[in-house]
C-alpha cells in the first residue's frame, strides 16, 4: 500500500518519524493538498468513523496530516475540505518516547503502522516499526487490540471493541 504525510512543517525535523520514514524510502512526503491522492484514506484523529477492515477495498493508499498534536484543532476546516475518505485510529497507545504511554496520541510512524495492521499489511505495518528503536514496543502494547481491530467487519464493530478496552483500561484504576 502507498503511503503519504502532508507534512505541515511543524515538527522537529530531527525527531519526525514521517521524515524519518521518507528518508528511508517508505513514505512519500507531500507539502501541497492537491498532491494528497484522491482515493487514499486520510487519518484524521477528529472524525467520528474509526478505520477497520472494509475501509481496505475502497483505498489505494493511506495519508497521515503530520503535525503537531497542539495545533491539531487549528487544521479542522482543512480537514473538511479535503474530499477524501477520512477515518479516525481507534484507541490505541502511543510507544513512541515523547508520548509513550498515552493514548491516541501517535506519531506518524504509529499511525501508519497502526492503520496497515488493522487494513491486513502486518508485513508493511512491522517494515515501518522496524526503523524505531521503540517500534516493538508499539506492537507489544497494541497487539491484543490491534489484532481485535483487524477482525472487525466494520467501523461500528472497531468502535464497540474500543469502548471494551477502554473500559478496561480505566478499570485498572478504580
Amino acid at each position: 500500500m502507498q503511503l503519504y504525510a502532508y507534512d505541515a512543517g511543524q515538527c522537529d525535523p530531527r525527531r519526525c518519524t514521517a521524515r524519518k520514514l521518507a528518508r528511508a524510502g517508505l513514505i512519500r512526503l507531500v507539502d501541497k493538498m492537491r498532491m494528497i491522492p484522491s482515493r487514499t484514506i486520510l487519518l484524521v484523529p477528529t472524525v467520528s468513523i474509526a478505520l477497520s477492515p472494509a475501509d481496505r477495498e475502497s483505498a489505494s493508499s493511506i495519508t497521515v496530516f503530520d503535525c503537531s498534536w497542539k495545533a491539531i484543532s487549528t487544521f479542522e476546516a482543512t480537514f473538511r475540505k479535503l474530499r477524501r475518505k477520512k477515518r479516525a485510529l481507534p484507541y490505541l497507545i502511543a510507544s513512541n518516547p515523547t508520548n509513550y504511554g498515552r493514548p491516541f496520541i501517535l506519531s506518524s510512524a504509529e499511525a501508519f503502522a497502526a492503520a496497515l495492521f488493522i487494513l491486513g499489511e502486518r508485513t508493511q505495518s512491522r517494515a515501518i516499526l522496524s526503523k524505531f528503536k521503540w517500534g516493538d514496543e508499539f506492537l507489544r502494547l497494541n497487539e491484543t487490540m490491534l489484532i481485535a481491530y483487524s477482525s472487525a467487519s466494520d467501523s461500528k464493530e472497531v468502535v464497540e471493541l474500543q469502548k471494551r478496552f477502554m473500559n478496561v483500561k480505566n478499570s485498572r484504576y478504580l
